[in-house]
């Protein structure tokens, strides 16, 4: 089984440490062995053209069409054409770190609900089971 996703230019990367951390952001030139630039665009994500390592990025299934070191105005229009930020947020990772931040913005009130809830919900389903 070998690798499916590769560093590539028009890769989209999620940034994993630092300031822009949970950030989508797109690879537009490999530097080194270690190292790329990578920029959101910034009017999409947030993310402003930088290098930064690759320890800090995770690569994810989707891919731009853009030549290496494309510009700005370029990059936001494949992002448009190739509908990827819907197309992030379908993904099943994109709806697992969502759910993540819902989780952990909950006061404890609202995870006393949550318990309650799933309790009544496996108490309902034990009933129904029993009746089959």
């Amino acid at each position: 089984m070998g690798f499916s996703r590769y560093v590539e230019v028009g890769r989209v990367v999620l940034i994993n440490y630092g300031p822009d951390a949970g950030k989508l952001a797109t690879v537009i030139d490999i530097v080194d062995q270690n190292k790329c630039l990578v920029e959101g665009p910034e009017e999409i994500t947030g993310v402003q053209r930088q290098v930064i390592s690759y320890r800090r990025i995770a690569l994810t299934d989707l891919t731009v069409n853009i030549q290496r070191s494309a510009r700005a105005k370029s990059l936001k229009a494949a992002w448009k054409e190739g509908d990827t930020l819907a197309k992030w947020e379908g993904s099943q990772w994109a709806k697992k770190l969502a759910s993540k931040k819902t989780r952990a913005g909950l006061s404890d009130f609202d995870r006393f609900k949550v318990m309650v809830a799933k309790k009544q919900k496996s108490r309902i389903i034990a009933q129904k089971m029993k009746e089959l």
